[in-house]
């Protein structure tokens, strides 16, 4: 039996382990069994959290920090984003300004939030000469369909006195009057890519708020304010530009951030695992492979969805190369997976406990599971 190629191409198991980090425990397990295998690590992602690590590193960029406003009203955070192509192009991540993992579980609530510090990340790389943005629209915690951010690129958003409107997306009640004429002055000449998995509106059944609102601390008595608010901003930008956007398909990712986007700059969407395998070079990699080792926290029907291990898994089946997904959690409908480029799909988790533990546990738990799983493709090979 000659010496095994495996390609590790994970996204993150979230709070758990970044891409990378998971890259590492899957290479663990695997040389605890055949400690002479070559290993390919491809960190993925698919406009989540840690997509822009993922991109930064994998095109030699570095990092900009800055202090930015939190997703909370007086909150203040730190924030990184990303510099590649000679300084060219940004790639910033909403969630490190404006994500839900910034908001304490007990303040979770929509109607509070705001994409303001997602907007101070776009003034300062437009401040530095970027032609290219690159935003990732994963995680957030807001939904206030961008209001933030254009105040934060020196949109005027007003109430009838003339004074700006709240934080968040309940300031949206109060709004007035909108100005834009900056924002469309610094936008203009640059290109937005829009990463993300998701194809939802910004209203309606399958919105913003209908769909995503309750992951960010919405209950039910919130959600016809969060609708309401939010019709109320679209009505007036879209009296001001003479055209409809929030049926466009997406127009509702990341609380709507990506509307005025769409609206008001040249902004475009692209697929998030597709844009992530290209830049990563997947393809090449997984066509030198013997196995393929995905995975991410959950597994379930929403991962044909353009989630990170159904991405992989398409790339490998191009190749006839076997995928093996791992997940922290294996949800409902996964059977249709099947046919879908995955040969097999293992939970991790070794034993009941609290989730605290699994998390922190995280790492062991996938280097132990990618071990029991290469001896019996060790034994099958045997055979």
């Amino acid at each position: 039996m000659g010496k095994r190629v495996y390609v590790l191409a994970p996204d993150s198991f979230k709070e758990s382990m970044t891409a990378q980090e998971a890259c590492q425990a899957m290479a663990v397990g695997i040389r605890r069994v055949q400690p002479d295998a070559t290993i390919l690590q491809v960190p993925m992602a698919d406009g989540g959290e840690g997509t822009m690590a993922v991109l930064v590193e994998a095109q030699q960029g570095r990092y900009q920090s800055m202090m930015v406003h939190g997703p909370l009203e007086n909150q203040m955070v730190q924030a990184s984003y990303g510099i590649i192509n000679n300084g060219e192009t940004a790639i910033i991540e909403m969630a490190q300004a404006s994500g839900l993992g910034l908001v304490p579980k007990e303040k979770r609530q929509p109607l509070d939030t705001s994409s303001y510090g997602t907007g101070e990340l776009f003034m300062d790389a437009l401040a530095k000469g970027v032609k290219t943005i690159v935003l990732t629209l994963g995680g957030s915690a807001t939904n206030d369909a961008g209001a933030g951010m254009l105040q934060a690129l020196g949109g005027k958003l007003m109430r009838r006195d003339g004074q700006p409107i709240s934080w968040g997306n309940a300031g949206l009640s109060e709004l007035a009057h909108l100005d834009l004429i900056e924002v469309k002055r610094l936008l203009a000449n640059k290109t937005i890519l829009l990463v993300s998995d998701v194809n939802n509106p910004l209203l309606g059944k399958t919105g913003a708020t209908a769909v995503f609102a309750k992951q960010k601390g919405a209950v039910a008595a919130d959600y016809t304010r969060l609708e309401e608010n939010m019709k109320r901003f679209v009505a007036l930008l879209e009296k001001k530009e003479k055209k409809e956007f929030h049926t466009i398909p997406g127009s509702g990712a990341a609380g709507g951030l990506a509307l005025p986007l769409l609206a008001l700059g040249n902004a475009t969407f692209v697929s998030g695992v597709q844009y992530v395998a290209e830049k990563v070079k997947l393809s090449a990699a997984i066509q030198t492979a013997d196995w393929v080792f995905t995975g991410e926290g959950g597994i379930d029907f929403q991962t044909k969805f353009g989630k990170t291990p159904y991405g992989v898994a398409q790339v490998a089946r191009q190749y006839h190369k076997p995928t093996i997904a791992f997940a922290g959690k294996i949800g409902l409908g996964i059977d249709p997976l099947y046919a879908e480029g995955f040969d097999a799909i293992f939970g991790i988790l070794g034993q009941t406990g609290s989730l605290d533990k699994a998390l922190s546990s995280g790492p062991e738990n996938l280097a132990r599971t990618v071990e029991n799983v290469v001896r019996l493709l060790q034994i099958s090979q045997k055979g």
